[in-house]
């Protein structure tokens, strides 16, 4: 038999491909939609107004009487209402 020529090294290049594309995949599928998420809940908070019902991240639901910058006050209770002050992040969604 003739004797043979060593087989080329593979390129060091395509080791990394899968960790390349597991690290696309992973940015596509998770850091995406969580940024898209962060944006439309940060839009929801600049958007509120007095009179919105809203329910806080604690389950607290209520009607918004004001807004501060930093600080919404809710209106917790139908005959006897309560006013509640909780901050803006607290809030989770409007009802």
């Amino acid at each position: 038999m003739p004797p043979q020529a060593p087989a080329a090294a593979p390129n060091p290049l395509f080791s990394f491909l899968p960790l390349v594309i597991i690290l696309f995949i992973f940015y596509f599928m998770i850091i995406m939609p969580q940024q898209k998420k962060q944006r439309k809940h940060q839009e929801m908070l600049d958007s509120l107004k007095s009179g919105d019902q809203v329910v806080t991240i604690g389950g607290l639901h209520g009607k918004i009487a004001e807004v501060k910058v930093d600080v919404v006050i809710l209106e917790v209770g139908t005959a006897n209402s309560i006013k509640i002050r909780v901050n803006r992040s607290a809030i989770a969604g409007k009802v």
